[in-house]
């Protein structure tokens, strides 16, 4: 589960924010970002939890097991791969 004292718009640190996977889907693109090395999985500029690993973010988005996404969506049922090998990594 998520580290709950790492939920933040990420409007404030967007700056500080490393973005290094995405994986679209039907509702938005979903991002791994970086941040004081710990794992952001992020949706719509919103951190959904805080991890030690980026395969973690990813297993948890996947499952449906990070914090609640605006607009009552359910990560689990959007494809998302557990494994990030399957996420774009993007350039950083």
């Amino acid at each position: 589960m998520p580290n709950n004292s790492a939920r933040f718009s990420l409007g404030i640190v967007r700056t500080h924010m490393r973005k290094l996977f995405s994986f679209k889907t039907r509702v938005g693109t979903f991002y791994i970002t970086e941040h004081n090395e710990r794992f952001h999985p992020v949706f719509d500029d919103e951190s959904l939890g805080s991890y030690a690993t980026a395969e973690q973010a990813a297993e948890d988005l996947a499952g449906g097991h990070t914090f609640s996404i605006s607009g009552g969506i359910d990560s689990s049922t959007l494809g998302i791969p557990e494994d990030v090998s399957e996420w774009e990594r993007l350039q950083s």
